[in-house]
């Protein structure tokens, strides 16, 4: 079951209200360096993502910040922490959305002139709460993580909806997952404001996949979240990466190919690793969402080839490929990454 939130608009990407789940992620560049910022923006948008974050660290960032929003082919929302004076003039400056953080940003006045300046401006705020930033009057509570988490955003919340601002996405982060899925499951019964899911500082580009992936797609597959961003030790093109990912593997959203491929075994006789490496890795600038299915034995390798839209299901040396459930050919070893990719071009030219 879905939970049903509200909708808001981050530039031109709608957050919740049954919209589509959207892909974020966030620079690692320098905000002053408002070149190398623009060149990854452009880059995780070849790649998905469809709302970039981008951190406003003190105040000499903000003109480079101003250059990327005019320029930014994604909404890009400012990351604030600490000083509320930032997250008011990134609103003034071209700001999508704002994000501040109620464990650092300050007292309430300070969060009504960030609260003002985005009314102003007609940008969403998100409440981001983060389990290793929370304010003291939640840190010191006796009650679990989680419910401290869920606890400081119902508090922001309702102290923004007393304000008249309803247009609010929140976010409640721990490094485990345990107590992110309990910190959304609160939140996502109690509030009607679409919610930001992920993992925070979830670790390396393995350790980090494997937490975001459950902690993600666990909330994904109860209905809860609007928007996402794999928090990874990476390349963030690789938070995009993982997050269509996760969106495919739940039949939520699709883009580019499925690819399946066996786990290999004794039976195998190719070599099978480097040929399923491969096609991905050829595959991974389509954005057309076929079904590939390279196998290594006749256990499972004729039916599951025969089940894609192109397939090839390998013997001794050889693979025979498939298209739409039929054999095409047989070919070497060799010559079955390109084989492959040949079908896939005919099937995308044919639709």
């Amino acid at each position: 079951m879905t939970h049903p939130t509200r909708q808001v608009r981050v530039g031109d990407v709608a957050i919740g209200g049954g919209a589509p789940v959207s892909v974020q992620s966030m620079t690692n560049t320098d905000t002053r360096d408002h070149d190398a910022t623009l060149s990854q923006i452009r880059a995780l948008e070849q790649s998905g993502c469809e709302i970039v974050r981008v951190a406003i660290p003190h105040a000499d960032a903000l003109d480079g910040f101003a250059t990327v929003c005019e320029l930014s082919p994604l909404p890009v929302v400012a990351d604030v922490h600490f000083d509320h004076r930032l997250a008011i003039e990134a609103a003034r400056r071209g700001a999508s959305k704002l994000r501040i953080n109620p464990g650092n940003i300050g007292d309430l006045s300070r969060v009504d002139a960030v609260i003002d300046a985005a009314g102003e401006a007609g940008i969403p705020i998100r409440i981001g709460v983060n389990a290793g930033s929370l304010a003291r009057q939640y840190r010191d509570l006796d009650e679990p993580l989680a419910v401290k988490l869920a606890s400081s955003a119902r508090a922001f919340c309702e102290h923004f909806t007393s304000r008249g601002f309803e247009d609010i996405v929140v976010s409640a982060k721990a490094s485990s997952v345990g107590p992110t899925l309990q910190a959304y499951r609160l939140l996502a019964d109690e509030l009607p404001f679409p919610l930001h899911v992920g993992v925070t500082e979830a670790g390396t580009l393995l350790s980090g996949t494997v937490k975001s992936s459950i902690g993600i797609g666990v909330l994904l597959s109860e209905g809860i979240g609007d928007t996402i961003r794999v928090s990874l030790t990476a390349d963030p093109l690789e938070e995009v990466r993982v997050a269509w990912e996760i969106l495919a593997a739940l039949d939520l959203r699709r883009r580019g190919p499925e690819l399946i491929s066996c786990p290999t075994c004794g039976r195998c006789e190719v070599d099978l690793v480097a040929i399923a490496a491969e096609v991905q890795d050829r595959l991974a600038k389509s954005t057309s969402p076929v079904k590939v299915a390279v196998m290594g034995c006749v256990v499972n390798g004729p039916g599951e080839a025969a089940e894609a839209d192109i397939g090839v299901a390998a013997g001794p040396g050889v693979g025979v490929i498939f298209a739409k459930g039929a054999p095409v050919r047989k070919v070497p070893e060799a010559d079955i990454v390109d084989a492959l990719l040949e079908e896939v071009s005919r099937l995308e030219h044919r639709t």
